[in-house]
């Protein structure tokens, strides 16, 4: 079964962060490790453009996130990014 992250998961309201989506998805089985890829590398293959997005690397189109914490022991962090870098620029909410 192929599952990728997506805006259509329902289940939370639309006012809220889309990043509970990783939460709900190791609630109901899936690995962290799984639910991250989800929104990365598999997304990628489901568009058919991986090797574009959804890694880091040389000609890859990435945006990298930091968040306080490990996601692979609590994806829950994953809904606190502390800054997102895009082509080499920090960018911070505060």
């Amino acid at each position: 079964m192929k599952i990728v992250f997506g805006t259509d998961m329902g289940g939370i309201p639309w006012t809220e962060p889309i990043a509970q989506e990783f939460s709900k998805m190791v609630e109901f089985g899936m690995q962290p490790m799984d639910a991250i890829q989800s929104a990365t590398s598999r997304a990628s293959a489901m568009l058919d453009i991986q090797g574009k997005l959804g890694v880091v690397a040389p000609g890859a189109l990435a945006d990298i996130i930091a968040v306080n914490g490990d996601p692979l022991r609590d994806v829950k962090v994953l809904q606190d990014v502390q800054f997102v870098m895009k082509d080499g620029k920090v960018f911070r909410s505060n």
